[in-house]
């Protein structure tokens, strides 16, 4: 949610600006502006709605500005208006800010400000901020700024400009990502380094409460309390073609189809087939370590919760471990029972949600092991736990998340492998289920292959405005997926229910208008969902099946059949889940949504 991009070089600002937030648009926005260091002063435009709106605003007025900061906004105080979206400037408009997060406490601040003479005209918390900033300006920016955010309660990543500093931005961070971008006699920041990628791949990543001062030869870092920092310049390895659409009419089918490269990339140099053990050394623990975990929490948000659901199947049944999965929103604002026996496992594609975050911070107090399982390289995850195991799904740019959950289902896979080769599982089954890890991908690439069948399904049902999903067992957070991926493009109400479950009380939902798509492989609980679809047909319900090959009984009882690989019934979810991405693709499709950019929702959650 929320993107930024700074800009201060030799070339000029506003394509540079207006290109890096395209590079941001599928984290979700629902305004857009800017701000350009022109010879008469700062030049600021804002518009509600896509950045193509600020485009057309901006038509005819050619700058040869050098200097400039732009952003994307997701509403959380004030409504998506020009007057809300940043950036915001002082009442004489010589400073301009844009911010990423939530201030606590503005409204402490904003009657602070009042008493100070200051006139709010937007309804967000980060009007205040510029005030702020101004009313500490004393001739040097970046103390200005400094003074400011030590009044600050709440979260932030901002860039800052003033025409009183031609060639300078300040950018300071905490709890939501900021990176600088290194280039030859120009720099840039940003929150995401897909905004600067074209430009630069050396990036420096800010860490909490530090405070960068960036000119176009030059960048220094100090710390809120102004400790100087040595920065680490990092190198990124991606290219422009993991972030472009590679001949894809959407993001998310490419993301779909990229899935079994993805998975090979996360078992790749991570199976030992002579010992029937995986090979996770980014763990950071020792055999003996891993045989003390007594316990081990996994928390997430959204669809890596899912993962984490399916995980503690995986877990619980190979190592005989005790698995809670809690959610990460929640788990802040417990009170955890957790010692030095517990690990606790913290998913996020991006590494930067911040309810997760918040969460492993919180374990981490406590005394916790944290590991994290992320996908984003040099994310706050992957630098604050004491351990974990990148997904290497590469960059996913659809809102909903596709390749990450299965790559994140496959690393927990590993997981419960390794714990399960330190405690109980025998040299055999070890060898097994990797065995069955190395087929899921080409397992996959035969599913993919009957996407115009799904299409078709899809067409007989993309006109209704309900849906339930059931499974059982480990295919029950499958259901609870599928459900998600239905709504999140969509717009179709769906439920995911554990199918016994529903007699008791969703069954009253259905009738001939009700699509049930059910989960119902064979494994040790095929007979019980077949009984469990023998009471929706009952009630004129239209049973869409994912069952395994060679299950021709299943389609004598349902509407529809897709059929998928046999495979090990822990690794059923990495096959079971994509008929129902797909699905829900070409539903969204066929009902003229935005795929990738779905209403009110942002890819990285980085507030609370």
């Amino acid at each position: 949610m929320c993107g930024i991009v700074g800009y201060v070089g030799k070339r000029k600002a506003l394509p540079i600006l207006i290109n890096g937030l395209k590079r941001l648009e599928y984290r979700g926005y629902d305004s857009a502006g800017l701000a350009l260091m022109g010879e008469n002063g700062l030049m600021v435009s804002k518009s509600v709605g896509k950045i193509k709106m600020l485009e057309q605003a901006l038509e005819g007025r050619d700058s040869d500005s050098t200097h400039g900061i732009a952003h994307t906004r997701w509403a959380t105080h004030g409504e998506p208006s020009e007057v809300n979206a940043h950036p915001h400037t002082d009442e004489n408009c010589e400073i301009a800010l844009v911010h990423n997060g939530i201030i606590e406490n503005y409204r402490t601040l904003k009657e602070y400000l009042q008493r100070n003479g200051y006139t709010m005209h937007s309804e967000t918390d980060t009007e205040i901020l510029v005030h702020l900033v101004h009313l500490h300006y004393n001739g040097d920016l970046t103390e200005a700024v400094r003074a400011a955010l030590t009044q600050v309660e709440g979260t932030y990543a901002i860039a800052v400009v003033s025409q009183l500093h031609p060639d300078t931005i300040v950018a300071a961070r905490k709890g939501s990502p900021l990176v600088l971008g290194h280039g030859d006699g120009e720099n840039f920041v940003a929150s995401d380094v897909s905004a600067m990628l074209e430009h630069t791949n050396r990036v420096v990543y800010l860490e909490d409460g530090e405070i960068a001062t960036v000119t176009p030869h030059d960048y220094t870092i100090t710390t809120i309390q102004n400790v100087k920092i040595s920065p680490r310049l990092e190198e990124i390895h991606l290219s422009l073609d993991m972030i472009e659409k590679a001949g894809y009419e959407h993001f998310m089918l490419k993301e779909i189809h990229e899935q079994p490269e993805c998975l090979r990339n996360a078992i790749r140099g991570r199976l030992n087939f002579d010992e029937g053990m995986t090979r996770l050394n980014g763990l950071n623990l020792q055999y003996e370590e891993l045989r003390r975990i007594k316990r081990i929490i996994i928390t997430a948000c959204g669809t890596s919760w899912h993962s984490a659901l399916i995980g503690k199947y995986m877990i619980e049944e190979v190592a005989r471990i005790p698995v809670h999965v809690e959610y990460a929103s929640e788990f802040r604002y417990s009170s955890p029972i957790i010692d030095n026996t517990t690990v606790l496992l913290a998913i996020s594609q991006s590494g930067e949600t911040a309810d997760t975050l918040a969460a492993m911070r919180e374990a981490k107090k406590l005394g916790c092991t944290v590991l994290g399982i992320v996908n984003v390289v040099g994310s706050s995850i992957a630098r604050e736990s004491d351990g974990g195991v990148y997904i290497h799904a590469g960059p996913e740019i659809g809102v909903a998340s596709t390749k990450a959950f299965t790559s994140q289902v496959m690393v927990l896979a590993l997981i419960a492998n390794l714990l399960g080769r330190m405690r109980q599982t025998s040299v055999s089954q070890g060898r097994e289920m990797i065995s069955a890890m190395e087929k899921i991908p080409e397992q996959i690439e035969q599913i993919l292959k009957m996407e115009p069948a799904i299409q078709r399904i899809a067409e007989g049902y993309y006109r209704n405005n309900n849906a339930l999903y059931l499974g059982r067992g480990i295919n029950f957070p499958v259901a609870l997926e599928g459900a998600l991926k239905l709504k999140e493009i969509s717009y179709i109400h769906a439920e995911g229910y554990p199918a016994a479950e529903m007699k008791h009380g969703p069954i009253a939902l259905i009738d001939e208008n009700m699509p049930v798509v059910v989960i119902a492989p064979k494994d040790p609980v095929h007979d019980k969902v077949m009984s469990n679809i023998a009471q929706v047909r009952a009630r004129n319900g239209r049973v869409i099946a994912i069952a395994t090959e060679g299950d021709h009984e299943i389609a004598d009882h349902v509407n529809h059949v897709i059929y998928i690989p046999a495979t090990n019934h822990l690794l059923t979810p990495l096959l079971s889940v994509i008929p129902l991405q797909m699905l829900a693709y070409h539903i969204a499709v066929l009902r003229g949504c935005s795929v990738d950019q779905p209403r009110n929702l942002a890819k990285s959650v980085t507030v609370e």
